[in-house]
């Protein structure tokens, strides 16, 4: 008895003398977290390169909100005050579409889909493809009150679509819109949706990354689109992307996946995007996008080379030069043939808009998308070896 006592006090000095604690393993995160990473709390200041980490207090100070909850933490305290301000401003949208089947026969699909309320008068914002061919769309409100909703206008290249719904404006709580211009990546953003049916569901996360590129359902490439690590599944599209401050700077759009669903990667388009199209469609119910009047470039090393344009559009009225068609005709076994071929001779080289470099039409396109109907570009061009500058009114098409 003696002899184990002596063993077991040897065995606890021990442990005591390299500073082991019986205790650590389940009051830290991982039992194979270094020592000098800060595990709980700001670190402190460095010291000879090693981060100092001090322990957590025994009892840390909660947060009291004003409804008299208690938050463990500023960032606990950020997420219950966002939503709570912020949830009721978003909608599920539930449609049904007819596909049609094999023997005449047609089959009735149920689709799902978020939404955001963007003022009073009942005006829900969300994607094109959320109400794509649909027949019959309902907006359910945080209360449960469901409500048939009209297409107010839709534009599908940027995937976006505005609906109303006849709702007392009690219960309509639009969300603010904020500032995608001013985000940085490792930002902290917020996202609410109805993934799988399951109504306003809040996730987390940061931005991964700015300025990415997407496809819409047109086939035209979405630009500045925000890339988010927030979990997304079926049914977020057309949510809210929020900042800190419970602040609308996109909507959720599409995840990378292969499997349909949420694999960290996902997509939301940038509020300054809706901000340009979203009251188009609420007055006329389309957009109105600027055009330059250029049918076709030619894309090469150093530039577009302009192959034909609208007649009399504004390119052609400024003008610019495109190629031409040469006709000759000639001579065969079934007799005389006209033959055309296009000459680039004296078609002006595309190299810069507005100061902005250009070797892709896509690059040509990013800028005057930007612009609005009867707005001037300087495009800088190449003609008979000289650089020239040639200042343009972009015209109007949808």
């Amino acid at each position: 008895m003696l002899r184990r006592s002596i063993a077991l006090a040897c065995v606890l000095a021990f442990g005591i003398l390299l500073g082991w604690g019986f205790h650590s393993r389940f009051d830290t995160p991982s039992a194979q977290a270094s020592p000098q990473a800060p595990l709980a709390g700001p670190a402190a200041p460095i010291a000879q390169g090693q981060y100092a980490s001090p322990q957590p207090p025994a009892n840390p100070a909660g947060i009291q909100l004003s409804d008299g909850f208690v938050a463990s933490s500023t960032e606990e305290a950020i997420h219950v005050s966002l939503y709570e301000a912020v949830n009721r401003g978003v909608v599920n949208i539930s449609t049904r579409s007819i596909r049609p089947e094999a023997f005449l026969l047609v089959a009735e699909i149920e689709g799902n889909g978020s939404g955001s309320v963007i003022d009073h008068q009942g005006h829900i914002l969300t994607n094109f493809h959320v109400i794509e061919g649909a027949r019959n769309i309902n907006v359910t409100l945080f209360n449960g009150e469901s409500f048939q909703a009209e297409l107010v206008g839709q534009d599908p290249d940027n995937d976006i679509a505005v609906l109303r719904i006849n709702a007392p404006a009690e219960l309509l709580f639009p969300i603010r819109w904020g500032d995608s211009s001013q985000l940085r990546v490792g930002q902290h953003i917020v996202a609410i949706g109805n993934p799988f049916g399951f109504e306003r569901t809040m996730s987390t996360g940061i931005i991964s990354s700015l300025n990415r590129q997407i496809t819409s359902r047109t086939r035209r490439t979405i630009r500045s689109v925000i890339q988010i690590d927030a979990a997304l599944n079926q049914g977020n599209s057309g949510g809210p992307l929020l900042n800190a401050r419970g602040e609308l700077i996109g909507m959720n759009t599409a995840i990378a996946t292969r499997s349909g669903d949420n694999a960290g990667i996902g997509f939301a388009i940038p509020v300054n995007t809706m901000s340009r199209v979203v009251p188009q469609l609420i007055s006329t119910g389309r957009v109105a996008r600027p055009t330059i009047g250029i049918l076709q470039v030619f894309e090469t090393e150093n530039g577009l080379l302009v192959v034909n344009m609208t007649p009399n559009g504004p390119a052609e009225n400024a003008g610019l030069k495109g190629s031409s068609i040469q006709r000759r005709k000639v001579r065969s076994v079934l007799g005389a043939i006209e033959q055309e071929t296009v000459d680039h001779s004296q078609a002006d080289l595309i190299i810069a808009i507005d100061d902005t470099k250009v070797k892709q039409a896509d690059d040509l396109l990013s800028v005057i998308e930007t612009k609005r109907a009867g707005e001037v570009v300087r495009l800088t061009i190449v003609r008979s070896g000289k650089a020239l500058s040639l200042p343009v009114t972009l015209g109007s098409g949808e």
